[in-house]
């Protein structure tokens, strides 16, 4: 699988370093000093956003990635470095004299962004700091097998000299340099490998509308890849998919496949991000499109800006099915470190992360109905899904009658069902102290101090809940009684 080979390639990416920083609070009340909400802070989160936000994605995808970037000498740059250091990010950035490092405070309301604080400095960059970019990237361009230019419009691709000077390097190097454009300046990014605008972006270069178009879309990202002799434009149009087009002038148009949108901010830095990688473990640039495309599907589910992990890519990949395809449904079957990943994301939310656990071999409706009782008590439900060999030792040898991954894929199928994780072990011990959920279920079919995992889970501050089941569904009886209707010819033997 083409995610297997990622971990393998080494991404560069320059460009406009944010740091994304949301301030979590509720609203219950508007100020009496004028008619805005008061909103009482709870805590506060970091991310890495802007090109930041681009290699964070290459990160949580495994390639070995390097950033260069500027930032200014402050707290919002010390965050930025110990954000690096924890996505396994090499920090390539230089300190800018005079500029404070970009940073976006977002104050948000529960899940409603209430209002946003921009701290930046767009001005071109000296001459004696893009040299030192240019200085540095040479150092890392050794071993590297693609090149992203992650461009927003704050200075550091202001200069068109400057960004032909790195893009005639990368080419020199026979490496592939992809450029997320910003504005209408784009003579700057001629001889690019690749650029991967949104509609909006295009239609602001040709100076009309094209949602409603797509001969005209296609007509005028074919002319804007020929005049800046482009080897591709891939553009991308939200909820319509994408449109690459090459040197052959023939468009291929890639639907959409997400089920439905929560947040779009940094689906862009996604898709590039996916590119890139992909063209780095050497996928044509059709199949790395399709690739980004899918990527961008999981990540729009998301609320605020959160990168694609690997597991949830390979999930896709590996139940794309066309037009059937979920990618959110099928990004929900992720590894153990999948699943830290996503568990860590929810709780800086603020979200409750609900566990069970089970064989669910023929689900049927008791295990439906344990599985809603479970969602209720939180905003994320988490199913550890017994693996095959653990099935077969706790079964016996005739069990599983559904494999391991028929068995999630019909779990992730389910609304109130948010990942499903495998483990092998006869208990989910190991996977609940790792995930550390702050709502453990399990049917009344056991005791509470039966329940693998209360100590644990109570020791932190969580709980135990027990829910009633539905009597008289069992897979032992379902298999059962199949095996009697298969003796008696057919017939439906009686229970």
């Amino acid at each position: 699988m083409l995610t297997n080979h990622f971990e393998k390639t080494k991404v560069l990416v320059i460009g406009d370093v944010m740091l994304d920083r949301y301030v979590w609070g509720e609203v219950r009340r508007i100020s009496p000093e004028a008619p805005v909400p008061v909103v009482k802070m709870h805590r506060t989160t970091e991310t890495l956003g802007g090109a930041a936000n681009v290699a964070n994605n290459l990160s949580g995808l495994g390639c070995a990635v390097t950033v260069i970037g500027v930032v200014g000498r402050d707290a919002a740059a010390e965050s930025l470095f110990g954000l690096f250091e924890r996505r396994n990010i090499a920090n390539g950035l230089i300190e800018a004299p005079g500029r404070p490092t970009i940073t976006k405070t977002r104050i948000m309301a529960r899940k409603q962004q209430v209002l946003r604080l921009d701290e930046e400095n767009a001005g071109p960059l000296p001459d004696p700091v893009s040299d030192q970019i240019k200085d540095r990237m040479a150092l890392e361009l050794p071993g590297c097998q693609a090149v992203i230019l992650s461009d927003y419009g704050k200075g550091i691709f202001s200069s068109l000299p400057f960004v032909q000077d790195i893009i005639r390097v990368c080419r020199d190097h026979r490496i592939p340099v992809l450029v997320d454009p910003k504005g209408i300046q784009w003579e700057r990014y001629q001889h690019a490998t690749c650029i991967t605008p949104n509609t909006a972006e295009l239609e602001a270069l040709i100076g009309q509308p094209l949602a409603d178009n797509q001969a005209l879309l296609v007509d005028s990202a074919a002319r804007v890849r020929a005049r800046l002799s482009l080897d591709w434009i891939l553009v991308t149009r939200g909820e319509k998919g994408m449109c690459l087009i090459g040197k052959d002038d023939q468009p291929v148009l890639i639907s959409s496949k997400a089920r439905e949108v929560y947040d779009v901010s940094g689906a862009g830095d996604t898709v590039i991000a996916t590119l890139a990688a992909a063209l780095a473990a050497k996928a044509p640039m059709g199949q790395a499109a399709e690739t980004a495309n899918l990527a961008a599907g999981v990540v729009v589910g998301k609320l605020g800006t959160q990168p694609i992990l690997n597991a949830e890519l390979a999930a896709c990949l590996r139940y794309s099915d066309g037009v059937r395809f979920d990618p959110y449904a099928a990004a929900k079957m992720v590894t153990a470190e999948g699943a830290l990943e996503k568990v860590l994301e929810w709780k800086s939310s603020e979200e409750v992360v609900v566990f069970t656990n089970g064989c669910f071999d023929l689900l049927h409706p008791g295990h439906i109905r344990l599985l809603h009782q479970a969602s209720a008590f939180g905003d994320r439900l988490v199913v550890g899904l017994n693996s095959d060999g653990s099935v077969k030792r706790l079964k016996g040898p005739e069990r599983p009658i559904l494999s391991e991954q028929d068995r999630g894929a019909i779990l992730s199928a389910l609304e109130c069902v948010d990942l499903v994780v495998l483990f092998d072990e006869d208990t989910p011990l190991m996977l609940i102290k790792s995930l550390a959920p702050q709502v453990l279920v399990k049917g009344s079919d056991y005791t509470p101090d039966e329940v693998v995992g209360k100590a644990e889970v109570e020791a932190y501050g969580g709980r135990v809940e027990l829910v009633d089941l539905v009597k008289g569904y069992s897979t032992t009886h379902i298999a059962q009684k199949v095996r009697r209707n298969q003796n008696n010819g057919g017939k439906t033997a009686p229970d």
